[in-house]
């Protein structure tokens, strides 16, 4: 079964077809500039625009960076205000036509680890965290996902994790990689004191592996620490998984 999914990005909104059975892309993606002004309408003509390069009739699954209640978007932390209380699903309906299943964008690509990438076949509590401009989390029990964890705003001296451990963070502070995993193993410590995980999957640009082999040496972690390994298809196959009735 193919499904369309887009992944909606800070600076990328890009789309794809994908064997939700397999998890693999069956078309090149197809990548419009995210508009500077990124409200609910700008984004959604861009919807659009990805859905008719498919030439595209079916479900379509879709990721925002916000926490999403039943097709309404809680959360403005990394996109427009007016995103606020918009039923994303009805309006992203109304733009292509199709049924549209949105999920939040590290829930996506967390889907997709445990389907398909590193966490498959892993049971238990799993976290994925996404690791970029803020921290994304996704919370896995027995493959099952618990929707809309915030684990980016844990709070670290006094400030929210991702003020303090982000790549973003990392760069701006010109943080050589073992100041910055010393940061990050303060996360991964506080992590483990709440939640006991059983796994902890690194995701985002960061687990790329000539980034991951400058730092992974310097965490310790109870639980098994992986790199993710699906990349920039993560957010895409994890929202096809969803909207095919697969998964969250």
């Amino acid at each position: 079964m193919e499904v369309l999914g887009i992944d909606i990005g800070g600076t990328g909104i890009k789309g794809a077809t994908v064997d939700v059975t397999t998890g693999r892309l069956t078309n090149e993606r197809f990548r419009i500039a995210t508009p500077q002004n990124a409200t609910p309408d700008a984004v959604a003509e861009i919807v659009r625009q990805i859905a008719d390069h498919f030439d595209w009739s079916g479900p379509i699954g879709c990721t925002v960076p916000a926490v999403v209640e039943h097709g309404l978007v809680r959360s403005a932390a990394n996109i427009h205000d007016m995103w606020i209380d918009t039923h994303v699903e009805n309006l992203l309906f109304s733009a292509t036509g199709q049924p549209v299943r949105v999920l939040n964008d590290a829930d996506a690509a967390g889907l997709a680890s445990v389907k398909f990438g590193a966490g498959k076949g892993r049971d238990g509590v799993v976290f994925f965290l996404t690791i970029g401009t803020g921290i994304g989390s996704a919370l896995f029990m027995d493959q099952k996902l618990v929707p809309n964890t915030e684990m980016g705003h844990l709070i670290l001296h006094k400030k929210a994790a991702e003020l303090y451990t982000s790549d973003r963070v990392r760069k701006r502070k010109e943080l050589s990689w073992e100041k910055w995993a010393s940061r990050f193993q303060e996360y991964l410590d506080r992590l483990e004191f709440l939640f006991s995980p059983d796994t902890i999957i690194i995701g985002g640009g960061i687990s790329r592996p000539k980034k991951a082999e400058q730092y992974l040496h310097f965490l310790s972690t109870r639980a098994e620490l992986l790199t993710a390994s699906l990349q920039n298809e993560a957010g895409i196959i994890g929202a096809a998984y969803a909207a095919a009735g697969k998964g969250a």
